[in-house]
Order: C-alpha cells, then sequence, then structure tokens
C-alpha cells in the first residue's frame, strides 16, 4: 500500500472517531437540555435544545460522510469518495439554517406574548454542564481537523462552536428575565441565537462549495508546494501546475520538460524520488506528473493560454 493510501486510512479512522464522539456528546446535550426546557419554560433553552436536535441529525450525516469518504476509489469513483464530505457539509448547512428560522418565529412569537421562564438555577447548572461537554468535544474535533483536514469534522465543529455561546446566551437570557425582572430578554437572545447560527452557515458553506467546484489550493498552499517543488532540480521545467482537494485528500498535477535524451525509465526513476520526497513533506497529498521532452507542447491537453501558469 503507499504511503498515501496509508496515510488516507489513518485520516479516516481519525474523523470517523471524531463523528463517533459527536453523536454521543448531541444525545448527552439533548438529554440534559430537554429536562431543561421543560422545567424552565425557557425559549433560549429550547432553542438550545432545537439547535442540539439538529445536531444530533447533522453529527450521524458526518459520521455516514467521513465513512462513505473513507473508502478506496473503485472503478466508478477512480479519485475515490472525498466529495462526501463537501455533500455532508451542505447538509449541515441546511439543518442550520432551518433551526435557525425556527429559532427565530418562536422567539418572536414568545416576545410578542411576553411570556417569562421558571427555575432559573435548573436552567443554568444545565447550561454549565452542557459547556463543558461540549469544550471538550471541540478541542479533540480542532486537533483531529488539523490533522486531517476533514471539511465535514471542521463544519460540524461550528455547531458546537456555537453551542458554547448558545449556552452562554441562556444562561444570561434566565438571568435577566428571572433575577433582573427583563421581561422579554430570553426571547431577544433567542433571536440572537438564531442570527449567530444563519452566520454561521453562510461562513461555513464556502468551503464546502470550493470542493464541490474542484477549486485551486489557497495561494499560500500552492506558494508552499512550489517552494518545495523548486528544491528539486530535475522539477526546474514545471509548468500547467493544477490543484484540488476532495474531503481531506489534495490532489496536484503538473508537467516537467526534462531533457530529450534521457530515456523513459531514467525520467521516470528520477521524477518517482522526486514524487516520493513531495509527499512525504504533503502528506495526503497525490501527485501525479507528466513528462514532457525537452520544449515539447502537448496540445492536447494545454490549458488556455489566459490560464497557463508557467514557473520557472
Amino acid at each position: 500500500m503507499s504511503r498515501f493510501r496509508i496515510e488516507q486510512a489513518e485520516r479516516s479512522k481519525l474523523a470517523t472517531r471524531a463523528a463517533l464522539a459527536s453523536v454521543g456528546v448531541a444525545i448527552l446535550l439533548i438529554g440534559l437540555k430537554g429536562w431543561a426546557a421543560f422545567s424552565t419554560h425557557s425559549m433560549a433553552m429550547l432553542g438550545s435544545l432545537a439547535d442540539t436536535g439538529l445536531d444530533l441529525i447533522a453529527s450521524l450525516v458526518t459520521l455516514a460522510g467521513v465513512r462513505i469518504a473513507a473508502l478506496p476509489a473503485d472503478s466508478d469513483h477512480r479519485f475515490g469518495h472525498g466529495k462526501a464530505e463537501a455533500l455532508v457539509a451542505l447538509v449541515q448547512i441546511v439543518l442550520i439554517t432551518i433551526s435557525a428560522g425556527w429559532i427565530a418565529d418562536r422567539s418572536i412569537e414568545r416576545l410578542l406574548a411576553g411570556s417569562e421562564t421558571l427555575s432559573a438555577e435548573l436552567g443554568i447548572g444545565v447550561s454549565l454542564a452542557a459547556m463543558a461537554a461540549t469544550l471538550a468535544l471541540i478541542i479533540y474535533q480542532r486537533s483531529v481537523v488539523a490533522e486531517t483536514g476533514s471539511v465535514a469534522i471542521a463544519t460540524d465543529r461550528v455547531h458546537y462552536q456555537s453551542d458554547l455561546l448558545l449556552n452562554l446566551s441562556v444562561i444570561a437570557a434566565l438571568v435577566l428575565d428571572q433575577f433582573a425582572g427583563l421581561v422579554g430578554a430570553d426571547s431577544v437572545f433567542g433571536l440572537l441565537i438564531a442570527a449567530w447560527l444563519l452566520f454561521g452557515a453562510w461562513r461555513s458553506s464556502s468551503h464546502a462549495i470550493n470542493q464541490l467546484m474542484d477549486r485551486e489550493w489557497p495561494e499560500e498552499q500552492r506558494a508552499a508546494f512550489l517552494a518545495a517543488a523548486a528544491e528539486h532540480p530535475e522539477l526546474e521545467g514545471l509548468h500547467d501546475l493544477r490543484t484540488r482537494t476532495s474531503g481531506s485528500n489534495h490532489f496536484v498535477q503538473f508537467h516537467v520538460w526534462v531533457p530529450g535524451d534521457w530515456t523513459v525509465r531514467e525520467a521516470h526513476d528520477r521524477l518517482d524520488r522526486v514524487e516520493e520526497a513531495l509527499q512525504a513533506r504533503f502528506p495526503g497529498t497525490e501527485i501525479l506528473i507528466h513528462l514532457d521532452p525537452q520544449g515539447h507542447t502537448d496540445r492536447e491537453t494545454m490549458l488556455p493560454s489566459h490560464l497557463t501558469e508557467n514557473v520557472q
């Protein structure tokens, strides 16, 4: 098994564990918040419960997505199944948007009705416990995203980052509503929670869409790869560089001019060693190099002139 496949399998295991941890935390939080919402009649707590319910659905979808993305390439999906993560992220974004709309609607309804909350101490205690569990999960997810680059886990983390603010909002709403006598504060915080969720959905959508559209790597990532490639004399004639990302996997392909007197075996032996060195520098990256005899132009595969990039 190649270095790329081994690293891909390890990243898939990490992403699956993170998704399972997310499901477990969501189930725990639903139990706690359901009890508190029933006892306090808090709109902010009910909104937080609804958000966590959608988090559970999203976490289950994430788990399915990372499992599908982990499937090896086959005859129908020669580049693997990594884009399943981006599709999962889009489903999560839709769920976040639905959640935000429902919370906003209920908050406005209760604000107009002047509804009050009960049992602030219980709601605050449950919110603090939920924050502790959520913070532990976020720290774990952050480490997994740093190692795998999983867009599905990164999007899932947005849910739980918002949960920290949600729980703080619940605490503030209950304190203001019951202890400060500001009736309606709970509903106002519900509206603020909905706005925050919509912002998080908009921010997350760009990452998923970029992967589905095969957008080029960010400029700093491309620059880092080109700098590493420049360390190898064999790649002096690198041109037509193309990059993309699928799930937690990265793909690079480019053409390189080689001396016309090199044999096919010699050229491949030299560039295979270069390819292995670059893959060691950029884990999880599959590299495809097309050899061109010095000065040769492959007109059939050549990019349009306004897209062609020649790197010396």
